[in-house]
């Protein structure tokens, strides 16, 4: 596979068409109606605080690099190669499936759930940091990831978008972080379902948590934000957006709290911090109160989430506006509840990994290209 210098010259790149009349029905006729509200509708506050912008970058990009403090974690990422080397289409994956989980219709969400399962199973080996085995489908590491992407993104979206959450909003909003997970091997029990139960699972983590050679390349390597724009853009197409990755880049670090920052060996003063917050705070005000606007930053940024955004965020009713949960859409469509899912097969990856020294099979991210994106 060929490398792709974020810095390439290739300007095949083409700035999406963003019509300035009617845009809105436009736009709408472009993506259609979803098949239904699929896990949460418009009425809830996934929808209000994951269609912000401040999720577009900001939430992501914190939640990724955090994640890394995960040895496990960091060990599957580094022994997939798939950030450095494809960058821009493991960030548009990412995008695309946390998008369907959170706006898109109930069958191909759960389809996509089904088939990421089989995409993780590839995911193991020793740790180099640990030791020790690590496996993208394991509950605990599972719990991780979905934990720090509700977290940020809910973070991110009051400190830089729509403000604090009422209580009982928040109740709600941890409440569907919990319906969510019912879609990964996670047990649903052991979701935070308040402010306080996310700060105490932290503090429980905080212990287990460790940084390393492999983790600081890659949160620095993120950090640059080049993850965020497309490969083929050339220079002077990425000259606009230059500003704006530094601040965001700068923002995303003034929202780790120290220990995280220490861990990672990131240093920040408190300086950059007082202009990063209201500067960043400020450009999403901008964003939000034009369409046309946001909608070509996501063409840009993540055009993957679109089919599954862009209806939540124009408030196109869906053809049956009705909601499900995970369980009974895993029932009605004939797949296994995540956990129990493809056993056979995943057993198959850990004897040819650990007992026959071999590669593990690429059939699951051969099959995931037709419903999370191709690779």
């Amino acid at each position: 596979m060929t490398k792709r210098s974020p810095k390439s010259k290739d300007s095949s790149y083409t700035w999406p068409r963003v019509p300035l009349i009617d845009t809105r029905q436009k736009v709408a006729e472009k993506y259609g109606r979803a098949e239904d509200y699929g896990f949460f509708g418009p009425d809830s506050v996934s929808w209000k605080v994951w269609s912000h912008s401040s999720s577009l970058i900001l939430g992501f990009v914190r939640s990724v690099t955090i994640e890394h403090l995960d040895p496990n974690l960091t060990a599957a990422v580094v022994q997939s190669g798939g950030v450095k080397y494809r960058t821009h289409t493991r960030y548009g994956r990412t995008m695309a499936y946390f998008s369907q989980v959170t706006f898109g219709a109930a069958r191909p969400t759960a389809k996509a759930a089904d088939v990421l399962v089989k995409v993780h199973s590839k995911a193991i080996g020793t740790d180099p940091v640990t030791g020790g085995r690590y496996d993208a489908n394991d509950p605990e590491s599972q719990l991780w990831i979905h934990v720090t992407a509700w977290h940020s993104i809910l973070y991110c979206y009051e400190k830089f978008g729509g403000g604090t959450l009422a209580p009982a909003e928040e109740l709600r909003y941890w409440d569907e972080c919990a319906r969510a997970a019912e879609l990964q091997t996670i047990d649903p029990d052991r979701v935070p379902r308040s402010r306080a139960e996310v700060v105490a699972y932290f503090e429980e983590k905080r212990p287990h948590l460790a940084s390393s050679e492999a983790a600081i390349d890659m949160v620095k390597f993120i950090l640059s934000l080049h993850v965020a724009l497309p490969p083929t853009m050339s220079r002077w197409q990425r000259a606009p957006f230059l500003p704006l990755t530094f601040i965001l880049s700068k923002a995303v670090i003034a929202t780790y709290p120290k220990y995280m920052r220490d861990l990672l060996a990131i240093r920040q003063g408190p300086l950059v911090n007082a202009v990063a917050i209201p500067a960043t705070w400020a450009v999403h005000q901008v964003i939000e109160r034009s369409f046309v606007l946001k909608y070509f930053l996501m063409s840009v940024l993540s055009p993957q989430a679109l089919p599954s955004a862009i209806p939540a965020v124009l408030g196109v009713e869906a053809e049956k506006p009705v909601t499900t949960t995970p369980r009974e859409a895993q029932a009605r469509y004939g797949y296994d509840v995540p956990r129990e899912a493809h056993l056979g097969f995943r057993a198959k990856q850990y004897q040819r990994v650990f007992d026959d020294g071999q590669a593990p099979s690429e059939e699951g991210l051969v099959e995931s290209q037709e419903h999370i994106g191709a690779m």
